[in-house]
């Protein structure tokens, strides 16, 4: 494939730990690649992989306008010599293409790797899957593979079934964070009966569980938290930008603020609320996201906050 997938695991210190008989790990998946980082990684290398096999010569996939998706998708295109076009939600964005580009660096990392955009409606986005509406993006870009958005498929699962390894079964806890569900059961399909697997959804609701539970064969080894999502979606808080820039500062550990933080929030939580066993030994999964971060912040400044994320 196209890149190393090897991930190493760091332990983690923290004062929260001390007096806890609690050992926590992550694993530094968002160090694969700056732009193919984590899940998304592992997502894309099956779909590129099949895309390839049947001659495909361009991918096509959905995403919002700061889509860690989006961008890796750009970004893997670019590595297998693959045309990208990128089917993006809001058509106000291509009104002044110079201008949106300029404003965000997602959509501009993703044009600098050759992504070809298509700007829709919000309404027209939520067809996305329609036939007919495929039917006509294929007329207009030509023969491609279809990725869906976020990258959750079959193909996907399998790659997420490749982040757990050998020297990974001696974890009690797999803890990770949750937005379409594939990442996580790639994760429980990969993991041994005795393991216990933590999603931390990013989104509100008990769909997911539905989805996840879809993919999984059965298995019960798995349960969602479901009250770390800070408000929902792409919602955050102050505290929870301080909470991020001092793990930062204590372990040299980037986390984004739409799912690791999130997560790592609510895995210290639990720990200080004495929710996992006495002696565990906690896994968890970085999936990167950290290109994110400028975007984030260059919105954190429109909207003229002194907060900031520490890159």
């Amino acid at each position: 494939m196209f890149l190393e997938s090897k991930s190493e695991n760091q332990q983690i210190f923290l004062p929260e730990l001390e007096g806890k008989n609690i050992q926590l790990f992550i694993k530094r998946e968002d160090k694969i690649h700056p732009d193919v980082s984590g899940n998304k990684f592992r997502k894309l290398k099956y779909n590129l992989v099949k895309a390839i096999q049947q001659k495909k010569q361009m991918v096509l996939t959905f995403g919002g306008a700061y889509s860690n998706h989006i961008l890796a998708t750009a970004a893997a295109g670019n590595i297998n010599n693959l045309k990208t076009v990128g089917i993006i939600r809001g058509d106000e964005l291509g009104n002044d293409l110079e201008s949106t580009l300029t404003s965000n660096p997602t959509l501009q990392k993703s044009a600098d790797y050759g992504m070809q955009f298509e700007f829709i409606s919000r309404e027209r986005y939520r067809e996305k899957y329609d036939p007919t509406f495929l039917k006509s993006l294929e007329e207009k870009f030509g023969d491609f593979h279809l990725i869906p958005e976020g990258g959750t498929n079959e193909l996907a699962v399998q790659g997420c079934e490749e982040i757990l390894t050998n020297d990974d079964e001696q974890f009690d806890y797999i803890c990770c964070c949750v937005g379409t569900g594939g990442t996580l059961s790639g994760l429980i399909c990969s993991s041994k009966h005795y393991q216990k697997i933590i999603g931390f959804p990013a989104l509100k609701g008990n769909f997911l569980k539905e989805e996840v539970a879809k993919r999984v064969h059965r298995r019960e080894n798995w349960k969602l938290m479901n009250e770390y999502h800070f408000g929902g979606y792409a919602k955050f808080s102050d505290g929870l930008i301080h909470f991020i820039n001092r793990f930062k500062a204590q372990t040299d550990i980037p986390l984004d603020p739409i799912y690791t933080g999130k997560m790592m929030f609510g895995i210290l939580d639990m720990i200080e609320k004495d929710q996992f066993s006495k002696n565990a030994k906690i896994l968890v999964i970085h999936t990167g996201g950290l290109q994110g971060i400028e975007g984030f912040n260059k919105m954190l400044e429109k909207k003229k906050r002194e907060l900031k994320l520490d890159a």
